[in-house]
């Protein structure tokens, strides 16, 4: 592997005999004597080393470290001078120097140093790439929490400036998690994406984003169902040890999809069989429970005519009981038997209104707060107003019993380009990212009395209208729930 080394000095003479020492090193070398020239190089491709002179005219060699630094800390620097000092060398180091050379340079002096330098620059790569895919490795996240981390880890790794992750979905690759100075990966990224996934093995590419692109595919049983794609900077120059690492990091993000899709038929052979158990357990236990209702609020109204407070208040626990099992039951039943759409043209704002008067007996027990943010321009949607109701409402009351009393819910809708977002927001305790990362498993529950069903239902409610559903949460802060629909106008 070539180590990319900048080298600044006002000195002419001096520059050429290092530029020569340090590509007789095998060094691919960069050589400049004005500062600021420097910093623009900095900004355009990574360097592994700095050799910089302390005093030059228009910036001194120590102002130009802490600059470098900003624009990539973790570059080792070696401050160079011709007048050399314990006091100067002490200076250096504590303002973040790797190291200090005397000029006239003694070669053995310079390639000891050097040498250091690199390796400390490798040692410390590894490091962050082991600590990243440790991370990685530790994860018992969901798919999307884990190729998002992915994404953070690779972004780490390579000092890269932007990454996207592409699954093939029906034949066409869509980014899965991305992160970088756009809201959407640009069309370059799934052009190297559809190479890599062809080639079957990690490129690069130049492109026009002023900088290089570098792929690797995701490999699902020996088959490329995607691609992880990275954004360099201009004239950096791509090693067999850069392919390598994005290789590392593809290869995890494929064990994470080839997870998910095991448990996805897992999960549908159980979902068979959940739903013709359903049935069977709905028709057996639904009328007793029914009568049971009905015993219990004649119980009540007779101990209100006896004057029994007590006793009014066990049949009322003993109707709550019995509702809750209903309760239950009609969620398993429902997350058991397929969901048919029946759209109709929805106004959207009212809509939400609704569901919020629905669960005003909630907002007036916690005397929350609600504030509305509506999008005016709205026009009617074609959704199922009763399966959609089911998944804001549990939204909804999700929201309600996270807060504090006098907490605030915020609930909004915004119109994008053929879509419209809801969001519900609270100011509750907030998720922790374990909880977070299993919050649409069946079954899966922080609450007492929770089925685990609900987020669940309501994630394949939203799919079934091809929406996508999102939800943020910090402990202590509060949880945003966002749901993103398209916008099927009524004719």
């Amino acid at each position: 592997m070539t180590a990319s080394v900048l080298i600044v000095d006002d000195d002419h003479a001096i520059l050429s005999v290092l530029e020569m020492r340090l590509e007789a090193m095998g060094c691919g070398v960069t050589a400049v004597r004005d500062p600021r020239d420097a910093l623009g190089y900095l900004k355009e491709r990574t360097f592994d080393l700095a050799l910089v002179d302390l005093m030059m005219p228009e910036m001194d060699g120590m102002e130009l470290m802490e600059a470098a630094h900003q624009i990539q800390p973790r570059l080792p620097v070696l401050i160079m001078t011709a007048h050399g000092t314990i006091d100067n060398a002490v200076a250096a180091m504590k303002r973040g120097a790797f190291d200090y050379l005397s000029k006239p340079f003694r070669t053995e002096e310079l390639t000891t140093r050097v040498n250091r330098a690199l390796a400390e620059r490798r040692l410390t790569r590894d490091m962050e790439r082991f600590r990243a895919m440790g991370r990685l490795l530790a994860s018992t996240g969901a798919p999307e929490t884990i190729l998002r981390a992915i994404i953070e880890a690779a972004l780490e790794a390579t000092d890269a400036q932007g990454a996207a992750l592409l699954l093939a979905e029906n034949g066409v690759l869509r980014p899965t998690a991305h992160r970088g100075p756009w809201s959407e990966p640009p069309a370059a990224f799934t052009q190297v994406a559809e190479e890599t996934m062809s080639a079957l093995s990690p490129l690069a590419r130049a492109s026009d984003l002023n900088g290089v692109l570098v792929g690797a595919p995701l490999l699902v049983d020996e088959r490329p169902v995607g691609a992880l794609v990275i954004g360099l900077p201009q004239h950096y120059r791509v090693t067999d040890e850069d392919l390598s690492v994005l290789a590392l990091f593809a290869a995890q993000a494929a064990v994470s999809v080839k997870t998910a899709n095991d448990l996805s038929r897992l999960r549908s052979g159980a979902l068979t069989a959940l739903g013709r158990m359903a049935t069977q357990v709905a028709h057996e236990i639904k009328n007793p429970l029914g009568g049971l209702k009905l015993y219990a609020l004649h119980l009540e109204r007779r101990l209100q005519r006896q004057g029994d407070p007590e006793g009014r208040e066990l049949a009322q626990k003993i109707a709550n009981a019995v509702d809750h099992l209903s309760d239950t039951v009609t969620d398993i039943t429902a997350y058991g038997r397929p969901v048919r759409l029946s759209r109709e043209p929805v106004p959207f704002n009212r809509f939400l209104d609704d569901c919020l008067a629905l669960v005003q007996d909630r907002i007036d027990a916690k005397q929350a707060r609600v504030v509305r943010q509506y999008d005016s321009s709205l026009p009617d949607a074609m959704v199922d107003p009763r399966e959609l109701k089911k998944a804001l409402l549990n939204f909804l009351v999700n929201a309600l019993d996270a807060i504090q009393p006098h907490g605030e819910l915020h609930v909004g809708t915004q119109r994008h380009e053929g879509a419209v977002e809801v969001t519900v927001r609270d100011n509750g305790e907030g998720m922790t990212p374990e909880v977070l990362a299993r919050i649409f498993e069946p079954f899966f529950t922080t609450k007492e009395k929770g089925t685990g069903l609900g987020m669940s239902i309501a994630k394949g409610v939203v799919e079934l209208h091809g929406g996508q559903l999102t939800l943020e949460s910090t402990p202590g802060k509060g949880t945003t729930v966002r749901v993103t629909l398209p916008l099927e106008t009524a004719r």
